[in-house]
């Protein structure tokens, strides 16, 4: 009976998984005949707006043209209008000085002949007639300005859709994430010289696999690349995903999207557990303050799909059970006396994991470390054997020390403005960097009996994690050197 329990359970679980992917499918469909409709309607408006203006451009070329031929007859109408004028009053001078020329040569008188053709012959000498040029200074012929069409005609009836950019192909064999960085690589088909940039869009996710139409986090753009590669930095990796896309675009159209391609970004994240910390400690997500007044009660905030318990481990999300869920540990009294101490709500019980805290370096005291789920609340770090710290006192002088089970062992180096926490669980080591430079500060090794938990501590001073956070390639290089020899802080181990 028990046996067909468990198979009936294992059906349902299989079903239920294939109708979420049918469901989220069924989204998809919908939006994508939602998309077809808003993009037809658009491409639809375009091609009008396209035809619209080259009306506009045509109409506005035959007006000026049309504009330069009845300037051009005007100019020549008036300079041939102008000549009619001075030849006609020439021609009608002509005739009149003509006819008194008849009129002198028929008369019979001969005393005042010789003194009339002197007068006539002197008129005639300065006659516009001789005066006139008798060729027109115009031409009547316009024919400079025909036109011929015949091969814009043919541009014009070539006119067809624009070709579209064919779609990348991301390379995931080619596709790097490390150092909270991401490089993305893709190739196309064939060459195209038309392509002006591609767009990248990622969008990070919790699931496997192509897009939701349902998911937590929106696509994020970035435009105008122009290579085949794209590397995208000073990323917070709080998700266990990332998926990207691309497409290409020429001048005026865009391709389609590539299959999306997804890549895991394991990074250790997690967040301060208020309900841990001593009471003067004003506890935010990620960052606390000293207050010296205490007792003020700390807001307890849950995210959705994430437990505020140190249970929750980063290791084991990526393995765990659809029908299993992390269960909330039992309330624990906060820190108290001295111990001004706050714990994470993460726990680490497996791999390699890495953050760095910023912090006041005028604190009078600040304590970064790690601690087991033992540690009691009296207890200050670095002084039990269930805890492990690098300690920084600012009080009569300032020194900068590696705690173990109350023993202490001063570093000589400078003091920095942050601290990276390299902690590698299944090998028992323990790592404090100068979170800027990468210059390793000290090194525990042990045997970790217990899941551990980031701890921290300040005293009249402030402090601010940054988590989701890859282990550096630089520590991660830097272990593997240091792997085979042996640990000069054994003493405090």
């Amino acid at each position: 009976m028990g046996d067909q329990k468990e198979s009936l359970r294992k059906i349902t679980h299989t079903l239920a998984v294939k109708n979420e992917e049918i469901s989220n499918f069924i989204c998809t469909l919908k939006q994508s005949l939602d998309n077809l409709e808003a993009n037809s309607s658009r491409v639809q408006e375009d091609l009008q707006s396209e035809f619209t203006n080259l009306h506009s451009v045509l109409d506005e070329m035959k007006e000026n043209m049309l504009t330069r031929i009845k300037q051009e007859r005007a100019s020549r109408t008036y300079e041939l209008q102008s000549q009619l004028s001075a030849c006609s009053k020439a021609l009608e001078s002509s005739e009149e000085l003509m006819e008194l020329a008849n009129q002198t040569l028929c008369s019979s008188e001969t005393d005042g002949f010789t003194q009339a053709a002197k007068d006539i012959k002197d008129s005639v000498t300065m006659a516009p007639a001789f005066r006139l040029s008798l060729k027109a200074k115009a031409s009547d012929n316009m024919s400079h300005l025909m036109v011929d069409f015949s091969q814009e005609r043919e541009m014009l009836q070539g006119l067809k859709f624009l070709p579209v950019p064919a779609t990348p192909e991301i390379q995931v064999s080619e596709c790097q994430v490390c150092d909270n960085t991401v490089t993305i690589v893709w190739t196309l088909p064939e060459p195209d010289n038309k392509i002006d940039h591609y767009i990248l869009e990622h969008r990070r996710t919790n699931h496997e696999g192509p897009p939701r139409i349902r998911e937590d986090y929106p696509w994020m753009v970035v435009e105008g690349i122009r290579e085949l590669d794209h590397t995208l930095m000073g990323l917070r990796f709080d998700t266990r995903y990332m998926t990207f896309r691309v497409r290409a675009c020429n001048k005026a159209v865009a391709g389609e999207f590539s299959e999306p391609v997804t890549l895991e970004t394991h990074a250790f994240t997690f967040k301060l557990d208020s309900t841990s910390a001593h009471q003067n400690l004003k506890v935010e997500d990620l960052s606390v303050e000293w207050d010296s007044s205490g007792g003020k009660i700390q807001d307890i905030r849950k995210e959705k799909n994430r437990t505020n318990s140190p249970m929750h481990s980063p290791a084991r999300s990526a393995l765990m059970s659809p029908k299993r869920a992390p269960t909330a540990r039992p309330g624990r009294d906060r820190f108290t006396a001295e111990s001004y101490t706050v714990l994470a709500d993460t726990m680490i019980d497996a791999g390699q994991q890495y953050w760095e805290v910023r912090f006041d370096k005028e604190s009078k005291a600040f304590a970064v470390g790690v601690a087991l789920r033992s540690l009691g609340r009296f207890d200050q770090l670095g002084k039990s054997s269930a805890s492990w710290c690098i300690h920084l006192n600012n009080w009569l002088q300032q020194s900068l020390t590696a705690k173990h089970n109350n023993k202490a062992r001063t570093l000589d180096c400078p003091i920095p403005s942050s601290i990276g926490v390299y902690v590698n669980y299944d090998e028992g080591v323990l790592s404090f960097y100068n979170a800027k430079t990468k210059q390793l500060m000290h090194t525990f090794k042990t045997k970790f009996q217990q899941p551990l938990i980031p701890a921290f501590m300040v005293w009249n001073g402030s402090f601010s994690v940054v988590t989701g956070l890859q282990v550096p390639s630089v520590v991660q290089s830097g272990q593997r050197k240091n792997s085979g020899t042996s640990s000069s802080n054994a003493s405090l181990t």
